[in-house]
């Protein structure tokens, strides 16, 4: 059975963990997983272990997640999360990389691949949180009163629960996580969580870092995103050289799915991609599905 092994990068002052599956000394070229907002490297396990067959995978634990550095708030903008995989790249000297990811994160990658564009040799990447910065909205930076109140909400998200199971049960029962596998889900709970003294387990990403993450997150659903001082990075997104390839699911929400087109629109001969009967969350929910659609790819 194929092992996974926990590591990690320094950079910045920083810490940033990382799962691999397989091993750093083969003649395999890398393929680098970036989850979505909330999450952790685990729940790519199903889609990594296939993977691995080919390549040395390694998953993230994006800032702010896992075991990874968590900031303060005003330190998750998009470029933030870029300069962490990027960090990663270069500490690993990863070269030839199949960049795979999803929603925030696979917005990590279109960044990375912009500021070191030869390191990767091509980007699967599932429902990107992309804006237009050629289309930005005259009205300012102020989030609309549906995202203001998902914001709300995730701060009242409960923190801890009495055990990893009573964690999973809830979670179970969520909308959000009904349609995930059980090994997925359980991946999610064992390491998206920390185990007290007492038994009990507390999330890792807090309810207060998810809703710092999803202020810049709205900013771009709502195409107002100016970024901070660095300015908005999405003009870069003409600018990849590599291969890209933009998926999206039939039962995802319309935003995911515009996000999705101002991507190919943007990037330079983007290829589309489109996954029937599941949500956002595929590589949770049927890896099998993405795992077909890694293969079509690179045999293109």
């Amino acid at each position: 059975m194929m092992e996974r092994h926990r590591l990690w990068v320094g950079h910045a002052g920083a810490r940033m963990a990382l799962a691999r599956w397989g091993d750093p000394d083969s003649n395999k070229p890398p393929a680098l997983l970036v989850h979505g907002t909330g999450f952790v490297a685990e729940v790519w396990d199903a889609v990594a272990r296939e993977l691995a067959s080919k390549y040395t995978v390694y998953g993230i634990d994006r800032r702010g997640h896992g075991a990874s550095h968590k900031p303060s708030a005003e330190h998750y903008h998009f470029l933030d999360f870029a300069s962490d995989v990027c960090a990663v790249v270069e500490a690993l000297d990863l070269t030839g990389i199949f960049g795979v990811g999803h929603s925030a994160g696979a917005t990590d990658l279109l960044l990375a691949a912009k500021l070191l564009p030869r390191r990767f040799s091509r980007m699967f990447v599932m429902e990107p949180t992309v804006m237009n910065p050629h289309m930005v909205k005259a009205d300012g930076s102020a989030q609309d009163d549906n995202s203001k109140a998902y914001a709300q909400g995730v701060l009242r998200r409960q923190r801890e629960f009495e055990s990893a199971a009573a964690a999973f049960q809830r979670f179970r029962a969520a909308p959000a996580f009904a349609e995930w596998s059980e090994a997925a889900l359980w991946a999610y709970v064992r390491h998206g969580f920390e185990a007290q003294p007492d038994g009990r387990v507390r999330l890792l990403c807090t309810p207060e870092i998810e809703a710092a993450m999803l202020g810049p997150i709205f900013e771009v659903m709502e195409q107002v995103y100016a970024g901070d001082e660095r300015g908005n990075p999405f003009g870069w997104l003409s600018l990849i050289e590599c291969p890209v390839r933009v998926a999206t699911a039939e039962n995802s929400w319309p935003i995911y799915k515009e996000m999705s087109d101002r991507a190919v629109a943007l990037i330079p001969g983007a290829s589309q991609w489109r996954f029937e009967g599941v949500g956002h969350c595929v590589a949770q929910e049927a890896p099998e599905l993405v795992i077909e659609a890694l293969a079509a790819f690179e045999g293109q």
